[in-house]
Parts: structure tokens; sequence; C-alpha cells
């Protein structure tokens, strides 16, 4: 562990914010940060995956980028938390805006720690169950897990279903497309064009992870449907969940290179899929389901084109909620599902709510 001097801050903020992850998302956060909207918050910490830069009195979110390529100090919590105590701060918060499952489960340990934690990181809540049920555990002595981030991009999905079950609704049946970029995907296969072409421009858009197998996977959709499911009260494990992956099995473990080279092998599968659907009078969309018994599928679906998911566009993301009071007709939410600058501005909504 490397040691670092932190200089006590002169005047303690309402709130003190570290960041980990400086990657897209992370890079929109700190615009945001700059901004007038976050003047009550105190950047005192920043890192990415190898370094960090730390100082309890105040990190100007426009520097964060330049400290980190220039800088020597290696990746270490002890520091960064330290200096959210320096703050004083009566409010001290670890955003975490990365996609790594190691950062995800110390959740749990900074909840109990008396940190807030406000996350766009799904992987502890969406992933097996005991993870979970110990973030629930160390949330429960008033540390609040801002989650608005992991699922729908910061659309108030989860807000939503927290409040309907506040006023003793129950969610029974759960349908909706939970990603982006599969959204835009299938909005525009139409089968004039081949798959792979779509997928090298969503690529490109920044649509998809840099490997797409990421978001054709379907295990991002899973995690969001999880941590959908676990806030309704369904007991799921990560296990649970039927998962219908789009990408071939010669094509799960090849380095992304060359599964970038061979994305034509990802056309005639779907080819037939959508011949098979028109035949049908009918599109194709990928879905994320879960029955009031608890049954849980994500993956490929024909729809009717009068079906809400059919009538989507661009990267939206729907989730349509039947609960025993929305029951005739579903609560719908629907609207962009996918970019930077959204989820970006979910997490410092959930910073800002504290």
């Amino acid at each position: 562990m490397s040691a670092v001097a932190i200089a006590p801050a002169t005047e303690a903020p309402c709130t003190a914010v570290v960041l980990l992850g400086t990657g897209v998302v992370g890079r929109a956060l700190l615009t945001l940060l700059g901004t007038p909207a976050a003047r009550s918050l105190r950047l005192v910490g920043a890192a990415n995956s190898k370094r960090q830069h730390v100082l309890a009195e105040g990190v100007s979110p426009s520097e964060v980028s330049e400290r980190l390529a220039r800088g020597r100090e290696e990746r270490d919590d002890a520091p960064l938390l330290a200096a959210l105590d320096a703050t004083g701060a009566a409010r001290k918060v670890v955003i975490d805006a990365t996609a790594c499952a190691v950062e995800a489960s110390r959740h749990p340990e900074w909840l109990a720690a008396g940190y807030h934690v406000v996350t766009a990181n799904k992987a502890l809540a969406g992933g097996p169950l005991p993870g979970w049920r110990a973030l629930q555990k160390a949330a429960a002595d008033g540390m609040v897990y801002g989650d608005a981030a992991t699922v729908g991009a910061g659309l108030p999905v989860l807000s939503t279903l927290r409040r309907l079950r506040s006023c003793g609704d129950s969610l029974l049946t759960l349908e909706g497309v939970f990603s982006g970029s599969l959204s835009w995907l299938f909005n525009q296969y139409d089968g004039s064009r081949p798959f792979s072409e779509l997928l090298r421009d969503a690529r490109r858009l920044g649509f998809t992870e840099p490997d797409p197998r990421s978001d054709l996977s379907g295990e991002d959709v899973a995690r969001k449907l999880l941590i959908i499911a676990r806030n309704a009260g369904f007991a799921l494990g990560s296990d649970e969940v039927e998962v219908e992956s789009l990408v071939p099995a010669a094509l799960r473990d090849v380095g992304t290179g060359e599964f970038l080279d061979r994305l034509n092998e990802l056309d005639e599968p779907l080819r037939s899929r959508h011949a098979e659907a028109r035949a049908n009078g009918k599109v194709l969309r990928y879905l994320a389901r879960l029955n009031q018994r608890g049954r849980a599928r994500v993956g490929l679906v024909e729809v009717a084109p009068d079906h809400p998911a059919a009538r989507l566009s661009g990267t939206d993301n729907q989730f349509a909620l039947t609960t025993t009071r929305y029951h005739a007709t579903p609560l719908v939410i629907q609207g962009p599902g996918a970019g930077p600058e959204i989820t970006a501005q979910a997490l410092l909504g959930d910073v800002l709510a504290l």
C-alpha cells in the first residue's frame, strides 16, 4: 500500500465523492461534476483500473484525465476512502462507474463502513444471489445504494417499482427490451442487410461494447432482469434465468479480434430466424420476460407488428410492468436505454438525492 499525504479540507463540503472508472460513462460524469448542478459536491479522488489521484481539498473534474495520465499513484482503496473521511463531509459517496466485478464485490463493505454507494455496475446486484443478499444486509443500516443507472440508463424503472411496492402493490409479470444496443439492432434488422453489417454500424456508433459479445450474449440483459426481479421481491438466482445467446458456440471463446473478423458467421442463423418470423407475419425482438411463478427468460421472440416492442425506435428501452393494480393494462416505462450522458446523469441524480 502506498502512503499518501492527505491535506485537510479547509471547509467541509455537504457531499464528498470519489469516482471509480474514467471510461465513457466516467468521463461523462466528470463533465457533469464541472457544472453548476454539482456545486454542492466535492470530488476528492478519481481512479481508473491502474492509477488514481487523491486530494481531500478537491480535485478539478477537468484535470482528472491529465492527473491520471501523469500520476504514479497505484490503485488502492485506502487513500480514496481516507480522503473522503478527511473532508468531514456529512455525506461520503463512492461512485462506481466501472463494469468490474471486483469493484462491485466491495459495495457491501463500503456500505457497512458508512459510505453511500452510487453505481452503474450491475455485477453484484445482478450476479449470484448471495451477493445480492449481502448488499441488502449492508444497506439496512442506513447507507444508500444508488442503483438507478444499473437498469435502463437512468429511466425511472427501479424507483417506480419501489414506490409501487411501498404502497402495497406487487409485480405480477414483466416484459420488455432492456438493451439499447439490441433494441437498435433489431429495430433496424429487416433482412435487407446482413446482421453483421448492422452490428459493425452499431459498434462504430458506440451502441455496443468494444467486444459486442457483451451485448449479444444476453448476459447483460439477464443481469438487469435479475435486478428488477429482486427489487420486486423475487429471490431469483442467476442460474434461474434462461438466457439465449446470439453468439454461435464456435465464436464464444475466441479473441475479440478474431470474433470481429468472423462476424459474418452470425448472418445465416439470424437470416433464417428472420425469414421464419416474416413468414408468420411477425418481427424479431430480444425480450426479457418474468412471469408470476418467477420463471425468467431473455432471448429472441417473434412478436406481432402491433406488439409494443415492435414499435420501438433507435436505442429505446421498454419496461412493461403488470401489477396487482396495473392489471388490465401494464404500466409502461420507455425511453433511450443507452448512452454515457444519460447514464452519467442517473449517477449524478442518485448522488444529489442523498
